[in-house]
């Protein structure tokens, strides 16, 4: 784990979600709190800020929920295995069996998922940068025919 809890109203404000987003993707399995306190509420540590972050920057760009949890279960998965890579065979044992390591055909299909992810990202934000050049241009329309039918002001 990794350090230091927070709780949800923190963990709201950091990631700029409404306490109300971040249960609704505890309910669907996006995201769960590291803990609970004794009084039951929710621990979340600096790995469960990151994953939320993850979801808030995939939002805007339209991908469903369940595209969401497919990128987090992948990228779960590519770093549980380079986690267990880091670690010498002793304490890989302690960590994951042999069972739970990714084969090299596990791991290109985890990594092209991802790569998938990056192009429909690649792409969507392409799309947004034109539906903002077109939001700007109308906005600077509206402001010169603001400027054009001004009352003059007299000196």
């Amino acid at each position: 784990m990794d350090g230091k809890h927070m709780q949800i109203g923190e963990v709201a404000a950091r990631t700029e979600l409404s306490l109300r987003t971040i249960r609704h993707y505890e309910e669907t399995g996006l995201v769960v709190p590291s803990a609970r306190s004794r009084g039951g509420f929710r621990l979340y540590t600096e790995t469960d800020v990151a994953r939320l972050m993850v979801i808030r920057r995939m939002k805007p760009l339209g991908f469903t929920l369940d595209q969401m949890r497919d990128l987090l279960d992948a990228t779960d998965r590519l770093d549980a295995d380079a986690d267990a890579d880091r670690l010498d065979a002793e304490d890989a044992e302690d960590v994951t069996n042999a069972t739970d390591r990714l084969d090299a055909d596990e791991r290109e299909a985890l990594l092209e998922r991802v790569r998938t992810y990056r192009q429909a990202a690649a792409e969507q934000v392409e799309k947004l940068r034109v539906q903002l050049s077109r939001a700007e241009d109308f906005a600077d329309t509206l402001s010169a025919r603001l400027d054009r039918n001004a009352p003059a002001t007299r000196v």
